[in-house]
C-alpha cells in the first residue's frame, strides 16, 4: 500500500553475519536516495559507525561526515529507546523533507521485535513505518551448528568445541531474529557447499512465516530494489510473531539476554597483518569469543586496516588513509562470554611477542 510515512528498514542478525557490509552495499548503491542511518553497537569501539562514514552519507573536504549517521551505544535498542532512539527519530522527523529512507542496524545481540513495536510510539507512529525487517544469517556459522539448541544436533567435534556453550541463549536469539524477519538473507554462500546451503535453509525455514523469502547472497551484494521499498508495515503485525524473550512492555524483559555477553578491547601498536590474525585466532581458540572486529596499523602502510573475525575466519581490507593527527595503532573489540580483559591483553601481547 502507498504511504506518506518515511520507510525504515531494520537490519538484524547475529554477530558477524554481515549487517554492516550489507549497509555499505546499500549506501554505495543508493541511486540518489537520501538515507539516514542509525547504528546500534555492543562494545566500546564505534567500529560499525566508523566503517559506514563516507559510504554514501556524505563527507566534507576534510573527510568528516556531513550526512545523517546516528550511533547508539550498548547494543540494546529495546532498553534505550526512550533515552536514545526516540530522540534520534524525532530529530529525523524535523528533517523529514530531506530523508527518503531510514536504515537501522541493530547490534548482533539485539532483539528486533521490541524495536519494531517502538514504532507505535505516539511521537513517531504517524511519520515512520517499518518497511521491513531484514535478518542476515551467517550461512557457514549456521551450517557449523553455532546456533543449535541441542548439542546432539551437531557433530562430536563441534560439541567438544570450548567456544560453544549450548546452554547459552544463542539459539533463542537466532530464532527471535528470524521470527521477526520480512526477508532473510542467507549470507556468505560462497563459503558453503550445496549440502550446507540446503541444511541451513532447512534450519531457517521453520522459524519464519511461509511468505518470507530466503535469499542467498555473497557479502550482502543484492539488488537494492529487493531490500528497500517492501512496504511491509511490520509494526502492524509484529505482535503476531513468536519470541522467547517477551516484548519491551513485559516486566520480565529486564532479564536481558545480552547480560550474558561481554565486550572487551585489546590493543597493540603497529603490527603485521598475518601475525595479528594468528594471535587473534589463538585467543578465539582459547576463549569463548564469538566476534572480533577492529582497526589496525600496518608497518609502512598509510591506510587503516579494518579487521573482522567470526570463529577462525578473518577478513580484512583497507578502508581509508589515516588522517593527520589521528591516533594510530591497533584496537580490537572482542565479544563473547566470561571474558577477562587483562588476561586477553596479556595473551595478545604474548602471541605478538610484544611488551606493553
Amino acid at each position: 500500500m502507498q504511504t506518506s510515512k518515511i520507510p525504515a528498514t531494520i537490519v538484524t542478525g547475529f554477530l558477524g553475519s554481515g549487517k554492516t557490509t550489507l549497509l555499505r552495499h546499500i549506501l554505495d548503491n543508493a541511486n540518489g536516495r537520501r538515507i539516514a542511518v542509525i547504528v546500534n553497537e555492543f562494545g566500546e569501539l564505534g567500529i560499525d559507525g566508523e566503517i559506514l562514514k563516507g559510504c554514501g552519507i556524505g563527507c566534507d573536504d576534510a573527510g568528516e561526515p556531513t550526512g545523517q549517521l546516528y550511533e547508539l551505544a550498548n547494543g540494546c535498542l529495546c532498553c534505550t529507546v526512550q533515552e536514545e532512539f526516540f530522540p534520534v527519530m524525532e530529530q529525523l522527523l524535523e528533517r523529514r523533507g530531506q530523508i527518503d529512507h531510514v536504515l537501522i542496524e541493530t547490534s548482533g545481540l539485539a532483539l528486533p521485535k521490541p524495536l519494531v513495536q517502538a514504532f507505535h510510539w505516539p511521537s513517531i507512529r504517524n511519520a515512520f513505518t517499518v518497511d521491513a525487517v531484514v535478518t542476515v544469517v551467517d550461512g557457514p556459522a549456521a551450517a557449523a551448528g553455532q546456533f543449535a539448541a541441542n548439542p546432539v544436533a551437531v557433530d562430536a567435534q563441534r560439541r567438544a568445541d570450548p567456544n560453544l556453550d549450548h546452554e547459552s541463549p544463542l539459539h533463542e536469539l537466532f530464532e527471535d531474529q528470524l521470527a521477526s524477519a520480512d526477508l532473510v538473507i542467507l549470507n556468505k554462500t560462497d563459503l558453503m557447499d550445496p549440502a550446507q546451503l540446503a541444511a541451513v535453509e532447512a534450519l531457517v525455514r521453520p522459524e519464519i512465516p511461509a511468505e518470507v523469502k530466503i535469499v542467498p547472497a555473497q557479502a550482502g551484494k543484492l539488488d537494492v530494489a529487493m531490500l528497500l521499498g517492501l512496504q511491509r508495515a511490520s509494526e502492524e503485525t509484529i505482535h503476531l510473531r513468536p519470541d522467547h524473550h517477551g516484548s519491551a512492555d513485559d516486566p520480565d524483559h529486564a532479564d536481558h539476554h545480552h547480560d550474558e555477553f561481554d565486550s572487551v578491547v585489546v590493543q597493540a601498536g603497529t603490527v603485521e597483518r598475518d601475525a595479528l590474525v594468528a594471535a587473534l585466532q589463538k585467543l578465539v581458540a582459547d576463549h569463548t569469543i564469538y566476534r572480533v572486529k577492529g582497526f589496525a596499523t600496518l608497518p609502512g602502510k598509510a591506510m587503516r586496516l579494518v579487521l573482522h573475525g567470526v570463529g577462525q575466519r578473518f577478513d580484512s581490507y583497507f578502508d581509508r588513509a589515516w588522517r593527520a593527527g589521528e591516533p594510530q595503532g591497533t584496537r580490537v573489540v572482542l565479544i563473547g562470554q566470561d571474558l577477562d580483559g587483562a588476561a586477553l591483553q596479556a595473551s595478545l601481547d604474548a602471541a605478538l611477542g610484544a611488551t606493553r
